[in-house]
């Protein structure tokens, strides 16, 4: 690599828009620390005049991201669209196949088609470098990497969404339900404006899931249907009895491997105020592995906004100009293996189960009967009753069931006409 760099950047949005305007600030910082000059020669979205954050350099613009590729020499392409498919995946292929380092923070894409593009980047010599990918700032990827490289890490979890985290802390903390939340976090740009779907439904964060299972455990990544949920059915209900409780509701992403099988999960939990993980809030995150020798490691940072992506980012860019070739996912893809799925039906937890029902006598009896048919002991009950619309709310706290026993207890609840919701599950984090 010679010392006058070729950047493109690929999709001007808030993280790109935001990475064009760092690399433009930081040259010469850049180039004190690793010798290289750096110069973007072609940027690429959907719209030119889009107003922006940050103006950008109108002239080196191209409508068709592919023509880059004719037209200039590139040596670093950033791609920050941010789709599984399409021309994501057509840029980067592209990319690599011309011998062009690639940096991304698309964790849809990796997750989807990672193995293939780590193979397709050994086989050109050039980097793929994704840490951005996972929780922003935080750079769990090049720990789990470099960092714990000769350690055996067999459990890698925690709070891997920023947006959702926000969500959560702010209902516990104003007392608003979900949906005002939401809209402050769109306002503040932690959700998208348009579509928070993914960050919602548990996507993004699963997304994450399947990156740092590959990586701690040294495995392809899985293709395997796991159980994945997200916030959209926790109400401000929920959070304040947890309250009560002594609990927080926290959207935690888990993988670890159990009698050499992989488990992989992404749901709402309930844990405790007195833990590390209860107390991570706001837009941070927080990524925990547990391996020999080490014990536990714990990394703590902002998971959202273009800032933190952005250093993630130029972290990526800094350790391809200092000349560090290396495997996208820490060893060769040939020695990495596949890896036999967990039965998620054996999963087992603790459960939460919150009950809208008729105030009736025999209510109760009946919900308690039902949870015994299918082997889920209780734990504790707690009653509120709403007179004035002769209603009530009935909480109930479980000892520790399988995850195929609650689901097909919960789902005789469907069709019972004392049980005016479908019952809310959270599972309490083991």
């Amino acid at each position: 690599m010679n010392n006058n760099i070729n950047i493109a950047i690929i999709g001007l949005g808030q993280i790109g828009a935001y990475l064009y305007n760092e690399l433009r600030n930081k040259k010469k910082k850049i180039e004190k620390k690793t010798g290289k000059k750096i110069k973007i020669v072609a940027i690429s979205a959907k719209n030119k005049d889009k107003k922006r954050k940050f103006p950008i350099n109108k002239n080196i613009f191209y409508n068709n991201p592919l023509q880059i590729f004719k037209n200039k020499k590139i040596d670093v392409l950033f791609e920050c669209i941010g789709l599984s498919n399409g021309i994501s995946k057509k840029i980067v292929e592209t990319a690599i196949k011309k011998k062009i380092h690639v940096i991304t923070p698309n964790k849809a894409l990796i997750a989807k088609h990672g193995d293939y593009l780590a193979k397709l980047a050994e086989q050109n010599s050039v980097n793929l470098e994704f840490e951005a990918s996972v929780a922003g700032g935080i750079p769990i990827i090049k720990t789990i990497k470099e960092s714990l490289a000769t350690n055996k890490i067999n459990k890698v979890y925690g709070i891997l969404n920023g947006t959702t985290n926000y969500i959560l802390s702010e209902m516990e903390n104003s007392n608003e339900n979900f949906d005002r939340v939401l809209k402050k976090a769109q306002k503040l740009g932690y959700a998208e404006p348009g579509n928070p779907k993914l960050d919602l439904n548990g996507f993004d964060a699963f997304a994450k899931v399947r990156i740092l299972s590959a990586l701690s455990f040294n495995t392809k990544i899985s293709k395997y249907k796991c159980i994945m949920e997200g916030i959209e059915n926790i109400k401000l209900e929920d959070i304040k009895i947890a309250n009560q409780l002594g609990l927080r509701v926290k959207l935690l992403g888990i993988s670890q491997i159990i009698n050499d099988k992989l488990f992989e999960t992404v749901h709402p939990c309930l844990v405790s105020k007195n833990t590390y993980i209860g107390n991570v809030n706001g837009v941070m995150n927080a990524v925990i592995t547990e391996g020999k020798p080490v014990g536990e490691s714990i990394l703590q940072g902002e998971g959202a906004g273009p800032g933190p992506t952005s250093s993630s980012l130029l972290s990526d860019l800094l350790s391809i100009l200092q000349g560090n070739i290396k495997y996208p996912f820490g060893i060769s893809s040939t020695k990495r293996k596949s890896v036999k799925t967990f039965n998620n039906d054996n999963y087992t937890n603790s459960l939460y189960l919150r009950f809208d029902v008729k105030d009736k006598q025999g209510v109760l009896s009946l919900i308690t009967n039902r949870l015994a048919k299918y082997k889920i002991s209780v734990k504790r009950i707690i009653q509120t009753p709403d007179k004035k619309n002769k209603k009530a709310t009935i909480v109930i706290i479980t000892h520790k069931t399988k995850e195929k026993n609650a689901r097909n207890c919960l789902s005789i609840f469907k069709n019972n006409t004392n049980i005016l919701k479908f019952p809310t599950l959270i599972r309490l984090y083991n």
